[in-house]
């Protein structure tokens, strides 16, 4: 045991759980890379500002949640707690916008950092899939980035998510409605700390998870009471290319996200299993984000769906993902001449694309055979000082106990065939 922790709030993903994960990942890559998205990487970090801009100033994330530092230079840097803002700094920076077709299209998956209150499905340091195509205000681009979600997570046989939608306005109609908000939220019964929230950013107050607030919400006036002809139009179009490819939804009026930059299509992905953390991602269009940060006006939308929650999902559901063995064969040396001979065949099975290992610090056959068992392995090889005079291995079925004598020659030959 050593002396050292995880910090707290954190979490080590190791074997055999972690082959979950990466596909969890490669289940929600899939569908993105066979729809012209392109995969980027940013840095863990980036300059506080890019966040508190992008993020927004007023929300929780950038007020109470950032890891922020100073450099020994003297910068300002803060650990990502989101994916959004980075990706589309990077693109800005490459100049990928000018370089031909818009939108960019771009998916991600990494690791993300707030400072949290940890519980189940809650950690400081947790991962992302996420997608987003910049530069082009589309109500495909929106409804496709919807139906690439529902088909990630049904591709994992998850059934019980349910997509929430609804559409935040724009510039037009957004502030007509933030007045109307406002006023009837400083009618109510608010701490000072939820009437400051309500005077920079009054959506935020909707989000408001506790029972005293929500029960005061009931009649709060409804954006989709106040958008304009042409946001309506635009999200009457995402709701009909959505259900037109079969994908069900539910409008819910009253769904903000936790971040300034979203306009218009906002939507959750939620599963009932998960108790208090019930979102498993999220999304929508950011018409204003690149301008907010410098850049010129690229209207864009995207998502990220959380690794740990899908996984959390899965589990919820009783789901077993089919994961395919690490191992298919394990080779078994009796004695030191056995040992030069079979590393030899397991370096050749290797570049064969058999997936083989082999028992290192010459245990006796007992010990190896019960690695052989532990490893996932459907095959033992083994071969003792006969079996060399004699030109052959012994070839052991894990699962039927049989085993049969194999030439040394035609060993690759036959497991690959047997593997299939």
């Amino acid at each position: 045991m050593s002396t050292f922790k995880a910090p707290k709030g954190t979490y080590d993903l190791l074997p055999p759980d972690s082959a979950t994960y990466l596909a969890v990942r490669e289940a929600i890559a899939a569908p993105l890379r066979g729809s012209g998205y392109g995969y980027i990487e940013t840095p863990g970090f980036e300059s506080v500002e890019l966040f508190a801009r992008g993020v927004g100033e007023s929300t929780d994330i950038v007020t109470k949640e950032m890891y922020a530092f100073e450099t020994k230079g003297g910068d300002r840097l803060a650990l990502r707690p989101e994916g959004t803002a980075s990706v589309l700094r990077a693109a800005l920076e490459a100049n990928l916008h000018k370089a031909g077709n818009l939108p960019v299209k771009l998916w991600y998956s990494g690791s993300y950092y707030r400072y949290e209150r940890p519980q189940k499905g809650r950690y400081r340091h947790f991962s992302q899939v996420g997608a987003e195509a910049i530069g082009a205000e589309d109500p495909a681009l929106d409804a496709e980035l919807i139906i690439l979600a529902d088909q990630a997570y049904r591709s994992l046989g998850l059934l019980n998510f349910r997509i929430l939608l609804n559409s935040l306005g724009d510039k037009e109609c957004r502030p007509v409605y933030r007045e109307a908000l406002q006023t009837f939220l400083r009618g109510l019964d608010l701490d000072e700390d939820t009437l400051r929230r309500a005077e920079i950013n009054p959506l935020r107050v909707l989000d408001d998870k506790r029972e005293s607030v929500q029960k005061q919400l009931g009649d709060a006036p409804l954006l989709r009471d106040y958008l304009c002809d042409a946001c309506k139009a635009y999200h009457e179009e995402v709701r009909e290319l959505v259900t037109a490819a079969g994908v069900v939804f539910e409008d819910d009026p009253k769904l903000v996200r936790g971040l300034d930059y979203y306009t218009r299509t906002t939507f959750e992905f939620v599963h009932d299993g998960l108790g208090s953390q019930s979102a498993v991602g999220g999304g929508g269009r950011y018409d204003g984000l690149s301008e907010m940060i410098g850049g010129p006006a690229l209207p864009s939308v995207g998502w990220a769906l959380g690794v740990d929650r899908t996984v959390l999902a899965l589990e919820a559901e009783g789901v077993e993902l089919e994961l395919p063995a690490t191992t298919s064969v394990f080779a078994v040396p009796l004695g030191d001449e056995a040992r030069r001979v079979l590393f030899a065949k397991v370096t050749e099975m290797r570049k064969n694309g058999v997936a083989a290992d082999f028992a290192y610090g010459g245990k006796g056959l007992k010990a190896a055979m019960k690695a052989a068992n532990r490893s996932g392995a459907r095959y033992a090889l083994i071969l003792g000082e006969r079996d060399i005079e004699q030109g052959v291995v012994q070839l052991k079925d894990l699962e039927s106990g049989e085993q049969t004598a194999v030439g040394m020659n035609e060993i690759v030959a036959e497991l690959k065939s047997r593997l299939g």
